[in-house]
Protein backbone atom coordinates (compact mmCIF):
# COMPACT_ATOMS: atom_id res chain seq x y z
CA UNK A 1 0.00 0.00 0.00
CA UNK A 2 1.60 3.38 -0.63
CA UNK A 3 -1.10 5.45 1.74
CA UNK A 4 0.07 5.50 5.34
CA UNK A 5 -2.21 7.05 8.01
CA UNK A 6 -0.73 9.71 9.86
CA UNK A 7 -2.86 9.31 12.71
CA UNK A 8 -4.32 5.59 13.82
CA UNK A 9 -7.38 5.98 16.13
CA UNK A 10 -7.99 2.65 17.98
CA UNK A 11 -11.41 1.14 19.54
CA UNK A 12 -10.92 -0.20 23.03
CA UNK A 13 -13.18 -3.25 23.49
CA UNK A 14 -13.57 -6.27 20.40
CA UNK A 15 -10.34 -3.96 18.94
CA UNK A 16 -7.39 -3.51 21.63
CA UNK A 17 -8.79 -6.01 24.21
CA UNK A 18 -10.82 -9.32 24.18
CA UNK A 19 -14.04 -9.28 26.27
CA UNK A 20 -11.85 -10.28 29.52
CA UNK A 21 -10.28 -6.91 29.51
CA UNK A 22 -7.43 -8.57 28.09
CA UNK A 23 -4.61 -7.79 25.43
CA UNK A 24 -2.22 -10.28 23.85
CA UNK A 25 1.35 -9.50 23.13
CA UNK A 26 1.12 -9.45 19.16
CA UNK A 27 -1.37 -6.95 19.30
CA UNK A 28 0.42 -4.89 22.10
CA UNK A 29 3.92 -5.10 19.63
CA UNK A 30 1.45 -3.70 16.76
CA UNK A 31 0.07 -1.00 18.37
CA UNK A 32 3.55 0.17 20.04
CA UNK A 33 5.53 -0.44 16.69
CA UNK A 34 3.14 2.19 15.13
CA UNK A 35 3.80 4.48 17.83
CA UNK A 36 7.64 3.83 17.67
CA UNK A 37 7.70 4.54 13.20
CA UNK A 38 6.24 7.95 14.28
CA UNK A 39 2.57 7.70 13.75
CA UNK A 40 0.30 9.26 16.05
CA UNK A 41 -1.45 6.62 18.48
CA UNK A 42 -5.23 7.76 19.48
CA UNK A 43 -7.36 5.48 21.60
CA UNK A 44 -11.15 6.55 20.70
CA UNK A 45 -13.90 4.64 22.76
CA UNK A 46 -16.96 4.71 24.30
CA UNK A 47 -14.96 4.10 27.70
CA UNK A 48 -14.57 6.82 30.34
CA UNK A 49 -11.14 8.28 31.08
CA UNK A 50 -10.61 5.68 33.65
CA UNK A 51 -10.81 2.82 31.24
CA UNK A 52 -8.36 4.45 28.35
CA UNK A 53 -5.98 5.36 31.15
CA UNK A 54 -6.44 1.38 31.61
CA UNK A 55 -5.76 0.30 28.06
CA UNK A 56 -3.21 2.79 27.99
CA UNK A 57 -0.99 1.25 30.56
CA UNK A 58 -1.49 -2.00 29.25
CA UNK A 59 0.21 -0.83 26.52
CA UNK A 60 2.73 1.21 27.94
CA UNK A 61 1.88 4.55 27.06
CA UNK A 62 2.23 7.50 29.51
CA UNK A 63 1.20 10.33 26.95
CA UNK A 64 -0.73 11.25 24.40
CA UNK A 65 -4.20 12.54 23.41
CA UNK A 66 -7.45 10.29 23.46
CA UNK A 67 -11.23 10.13 22.76
CA UNK A 68 -13.31 8.96 25.47
CA UNK A 69 -16.95 8.97 26.47
CA UNK A 70 -18.10 7.99 22.54
CA UNK A 71 -16.81 11.48 21.43
CA UNK A 72 -17.77 13.97 23.94
CA UNK A 73 -14.34 13.94 25.71
CA UNK A 74 -11.47 14.52 24.61
CA UNK A 75 -7.89 14.69 26.80
CA UNK A 76 -4.34 14.49 27.23
CA UNK A 77 -2.37 12.44 29.38
CA UNK A 78 -0.49 11.98 32.07
CA UNK A 79 -1.38 13.87 33.59
CA UNK A 80 -5.04 13.99 32.89
CA UNK A 81 -6.14 17.15 31.16
CA UNK A 82 -9.67 17.68 29.70
CA UNK A 83 -9.21 19.54 26.12
CA UNK A 84 -12.42 18.96 24.92
CA UNK A 85 -15.95 18.32 26.85
CA UNK A 86 -19.74 18.47 25.26
CA UNK A 87 -22.58 18.03 27.62
CA UNK A 88 -26.19 17.69 27.07
CA UNK A 89 -29.73 17.45 28.73
CA UNK A 90 -30.84 13.46 29.06
CA UNK A 91 -33.86 13.85 31.31
CA UNK A 92 -36.39 13.37 29.22
CA UNK A 93 -34.20 10.35 27.13
CA UNK A 94 -33.90 8.17 30.03
CA UNK A 95 -37.43 8.76 31.67
CA UNK A 96 -38.87 7.95 28.16
CA UNK A 97 -36.38 4.74 28.38
CA UNK A 98 -37.50 3.80 32.20
CA UNK A 99 -41.19 4.22 31.18
CA UNK A 100 -40.44 1.12 28.86
CA UNK A 101 -38.29 -0.38 31.04
CA UNK A 102 -38.59 1.07 35.02
CA UNK A 103 -35.91 -1.82 36.41
CA UNK A 104 -33.04 -0.70 33.75
CA UNK A 105 -30.02 0.27 35.57
CA UNK A 106 -28.81 4.00 34.73
CA UNK A 107 -25.53 5.20 35.40
CA UNK A 108 -24.16 9.10 34.10
CA UNK A 109 -20.38 9.88 33.80
CA UNK A 110 -18.41 12.49 35.76
CA UNK A 111 -15.70 13.51 33.89
CA UNK A 112 -12.52 12.01 35.57
CA UNK A 113 -13.99 10.19 38.49
CA UNK A 114 -15.84 8.03 37.66
CA UNK A 115 -19.97 7.24 37.13
CA UNK A 116 -23.08 8.07 39.49
CA UNK A 117 -25.55 5.01 38.96
CA UNK A 118 -28.90 4.28 40.52
CA UNK A 119 -27.65 0.92 41.20
CA UNK A 120 -24.86 -1.45 40.39
CA UNK A 121 -24.53 -3.10 37.06
CA UNK A 122 -23.55 -6.55 37.02
CA UNK A 123 -20.39 -7.13 38.43
CA UNK A 124 -17.85 -8.16 35.15
CA UNK A 125 -19.85 -5.13 32.98
CA UNK A 126 -18.57 -1.92 35.02
CA UNK A 127 -15.44 -0.75 35.54
CA UNK A 128 -13.75 1.93 37.72
CA UNK A 129 -15.62 3.58 40.77
CA UNK A 130 -19.28 4.71 40.98
CA UNK A 131 -21.68 5.87 43.79
CA UNK A 132 -24.96 5.30 44.01
CA UNK A 133 -27.93 8.04 43.93
CA UNK A 134 -31.42 8.92 42.83
CA UNK A 135 -32.32 8.84 38.83
CA UNK A 136 -33.90 11.99 39.33
CA UNK A 137 -30.96 13.45 40.98
CA UNK A 138 -28.62 11.56 38.17
CA UNK A 139 -30.25 13.71 35.04
CA UNK A 140 -31.05 17.15 37.17
CA UNK A 141 -27.78 18.53 35.02
CA UNK A 142 -26.13 18.40 31.83
CA UNK A 143 -24.00 15.44 31.01
CA UNK A 144 -21.34 13.79 28.83
CA UNK A 145 -22.94 10.70 28.66
CA UNK A 146 -25.62 7.89 30.07
CA UNK A 147 -25.05 4.32 30.04
CA UNK A 148 -28.82 2.63 30.83
CA UNK A 149 -28.53 -1.20 31.23
CA UNK A 150 -31.66 -3.98 31.32
CA UNK A 151 -30.69 -7.45 32.75
CA UNK A 152 -34.27 -8.38 31.93
CA UNK A 153 -34.17 -8.17 28.21
CA UNK A 154 -32.41 -10.04 25.21
CA UNK A 155 -30.14 -7.31 23.63
CA UNK A 156 -32.69 -7.56 19.75
CA UNK A 157 -35.54 -6.54 22.93
CA UNK A 158 -34.20 -3.93 24.28
CA UNK A 159 -32.89 -2.17 20.59
CA UNK A 160 -36.44 -2.90 19.60
CA UNK A 161 -37.60 -0.47 22.61
CA UNK A 162 -35.10 2.04 22.13
CA UNK A 163 -35.71 2.15 18.52
CA UNK A 164 -39.66 2.21 18.92
CA UNK A 165 -38.96 5.01 21.35
CA UNK A 166 -37.81 7.46 18.49
CA UNK A 167 -35.59 9.30 20.83
CA UNK A 168 -34.38 12.97 19.85
CA UNK A 169 -31.99 15.29 20.61
CA UNK A 170 -29.59 12.53 21.46
CA UNK A 171 -26.95 10.06 19.51
CA UNK A 172 -27.66 6.50 21.07
CA UNK A 173 -25.56 3.17 20.16
CA UNK A 174 -26.67 0.16 21.41
CA UNK A 175 -23.87 -2.90 22.13
CA UNK A 176 -23.78 -6.51 22.16
CA UNK A 177 -26.02 -6.96 25.30
CA UNK A 178 -29.12 -4.92 26.12
CA UNK A 179 -26.69 -1.62 26.82
CA UNK A 180 -27.40 1.83 25.36
CA UNK A 181 -25.20 4.81 25.38
CA UNK A 182 -26.87 8.37 24.74
CA UNK A 183 -24.39 11.02 23.49
CA UNK A 184 -24.87 14.82 23.06
CA UNK A 185 -26.82 14.87 19.26
CA UNK A 186 -23.77 14.98 16.79
CA UNK A 187 -21.27 13.32 19.21
CA UNK A 188 -19.48 10.33 17.95
CA UNK A 189 -16.09 9.49 18.02
CA UNK A 190 -15.61 10.95 14.16
CA UNK A 191 -16.42 14.48 16.29
CA UNK A 192 -13.92 13.41 18.76
CA UNK A 193 -11.26 13.01 16.76
CA UNK A 194 -11.84 15.87 14.70
CA UNK A 195 -11.27 18.13 17.34
CA UNK A 196 -7.70 16.11 18.22
CA UNK A 197 -7.17 16.51 14.18
CA UNK A 198 -7.99 20.33 14.79
CA UNK A 199 -5.10 20.02 17.28
CA UNK A 200 -2.52 18.35 14.96
CA UNK A 201 -3.11 20.00 11.85
CA UNK A 202 -4.30 16.91 10.37
CA UNK A 203 -7.70 15.88 8.52
CA UNK A 204 -9.93 13.16 8.29
CA UNK A 205 -7.78 11.83 5.00
CA UNK A 206 -4.84 11.11 7.21
CA UNK A 207 -6.81 8.45 9.58
CA UNK A 208 -6.74 5.27 9.52
CA UNK A 209 -9.91 3.93 12.26
CA UNK A 210 -10.34 0.24 13.52
CA UNK A 211 -13.28 -1.05 15.46
CA UNK A 212 -15.84 -3.57 16.02
CA UNK A 213 -18.77 -2.06 17.51
CA UNK A 214 -22.35 0.16 16.68
CA UNK A 215 -20.85 3.31 18.13
CA UNK A 216 -17.49 2.99 15.45
CA UNK A 217 -19.99 3.66 12.70
CA UNK A 218 -19.14 7.02 12.34
CA UNK A 219 -15.70 6.97 12.48
CA UNK A 220 -15.18 4.32 10.24
CA UNK A 221 -16.86 6.40 7.54
CA UNK A 222 -15.35 9.90 8.52
CA UNK A 223 -11.39 8.29 8.48
CA UNK A 224 -9.45 7.97 5.56
CA UNK A 225 -8.93 4.55 5.69
CA UNK A 226 -11.38 3.03 7.98
CA UNK A 227 -11.38 -0.86 9.05
CA UNK A 228 -13.84 -3.29 10.74
CA UNK A 229 -12.67 -5.98 13.37
CA UNK A 230 -13.88 -9.42 11.92
CA UNK A 231 -16.65 -9.82 14.36
CA UNK A 232 -18.39 -6.73 14.01
CA UNK A 233 -22.02 -6.66 12.82
CA UNK A 234 -22.78 -6.51 9.28
CA UNK A 235 -24.23 -2.68 9.31
CA UNK A 236 -20.34 -1.82 10.26
CA UNK A 237 -18.77 -3.83 7.74
CA UNK A 238 -20.79 -2.46 5.34
CA UNK A 239 -19.78 0.98 5.32
CA UNK A 240 -15.91 0.19 5.93
CA UNK A 241 -12.96 0.32 3.43
CA UNK A 242 -12.14 -3.14 4.66
CA UNK A 243 -12.72 -5.98 7.36
CA UNK A 244 -9.67 -7.13 9.08
CA UNK A 245 -9.33 -10.29 11.37
CA UNK A 246 -11.43 -10.89 14.93
CA UNK A 247 -9.82 -9.88 18.05
CA UNK A 248 -9.42 -14.06 18.74
CA UNK A 249 -7.33 -13.57 15.61
CA UNK A 250 -5.43 -10.23 16.46
CA UNK A 251 -6.61 -8.75 13.37
CA UNK A 252 -6.15 -5.10 14.49
CA UNK A 253 -2.20 -6.48 14.32
CA UNK A 254 -2.69 -7.56 10.91
CA UNK A 255 -4.04 -4.46 9.92
CA UNK A 256 -1.36 -2.13 11.65
CA UNK A 257 1.14 -4.79 9.80
CA UNK A 258 0.28 -2.97 6.45
CA UNK A 259 1.94 0.21 7.94
CA UNK A 260 5.40 -1.71 9.10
Amino acid sequence: MTWVPQLVALDVDGTIVNGDNELSDVVRDAVVAIRDAGIETVISTGRAISGVMDTAAKLGFTDGLAVASNGAVVFTYDPVEVVHSVTFDAADAVRRVLQEVPDAIVAVEQVGSGFRVNRPFPETEFAGQFVIDDVEKLIAEPVTRVVIRSTDHTPAEFTAIVHDLGLTGTNYFIGYSAWLDLAPEGVSKASGLDVVCERLGLTAADVLAVGDGNNDLEMLQWAGRGVAMGQSPDALKAVADAVTGSIDEDGLAQELAKYL
